[in-house]
């Protein structure tokens, strides 16, 4: 392609001396004698005051056009009407032709634009990112209508508009994460101070439930210590599996007997206990 335009980022890529259709689109049709200048001008502020023209390579160059003054970057393509300027003030180029109303069935004028100067030439732009502004304007110089748009002139236009619009991309990702940084922090900042209590106490009961549910291997020395320890899990196996109901009718049943037998019932584990009635040795 030798034009291509990035919505995105509001831009014409172009190769040098290529035609380039830009389409004019008004709402009400202007009064007669208007005209529609294209302007170029730097876009960065500390260069806008400086006269956008050719380098002095392809001023010197022979272009055919004689219309049009060496220096003047932008031409007009197949109109003899095309008019060029140098402002007595500002001494910025521009180039106007009469508007035309569009051809029947269409929506929009096209107007036929050449650049004649490339963006990294030195002594030219140098790289400098340039603004071409069009203008709709009467035959006095009232103006009407107003739109810019950005222009490099380079020799691969498909290539450099794809690497500026990733980087672009990138640039507004970027913007986006870094926009509300404190905004994020403390809603981020709320959000885990009020759910701490209930995260910890679920990662709690997570951790408790799994090292119940996992089975842990001892290795025991001697038969006889393996059957104590055997019979000890069966009992806790047996106590997981019976409601705790279930387990106090069963005590206070092992009590009321041991009553009724007269023997009192001696704990498993601590000291033994001493019955009042009992005497000791000294006695």
């Amino acid at each position: 392609m030798i034009w291509m335009y990035s919505s995105d980022l509001n831009k014409l890529f172009c190769q040098l001396a290529k035609t380039c259709p830009v389409q004019m689109l008004v709402d009400v049709a202007p009064p007669q004698g208007s005209v529609i200048r294209a302007t170029a001008i730097y876009k960065k502020s500390e260069h806008v005051a400086e006269v956008v023209r050719r380098c002095p390579h392809h001023e010197r160059t022979p272009d055919g056009d004689v219309l049009a003054p060496p220096a003047h970057l932008i031409r007009v393509e197949g109109n003899s009407l095309a008019v060029y300027r140098e402002d007595d003030i500002t001494h910025r180029h521009s180039v106007a032709v009469p508007y035309e109303a569009p051809q029947l069935g269409a929506e929009w004028t096209t107007v036929l634009y050449n650049f004649m100067c490339n963006s990294s030439c030195m002594g030219g732009m140098n790289r400098r990112p340039i603004l071409t502004i069009i203008t709709l304007e009467t035959h006095e110089g009232q103006l009407l209508g107003r739109r810019s748009f950005e222009v490099r002139v380079c020799a691969c236009p498909g290539r450099d508009r794809k690497t500026e619009e990733s980087n672009f991309g990138k640039d507004q990702e970027t913007k986006t994460l870094g926009k509300t940084p404190s905004t994020t922090k403390r809603s981020m900042t709320k959000e885990s101070s009020s759910s701490t209590p209930r995260s910890e106490g679920s990662k709690k009961a997570k951790l408790s439930a799994s090292s119940d549910d996992e089975i842990y291997y001892l290795p025991v020395r001697g038969k006889e210590r393996y059957e104590m320890l055997k019979k000890i899990n069966n009992g806790l196996e047996l106590s997981d599996m019976v409601p705790p109901a279930d387990v106090d009718k069963y005590l206070q049943k092992l009590s009321t007997k041991a009553k009724k037998d007269g023997q009192t019932p001696e704990p498993k584990r601590g000291k033994k206990l001493i019955v009042k009635d009992a005497k000791s040795d000294s006695d």
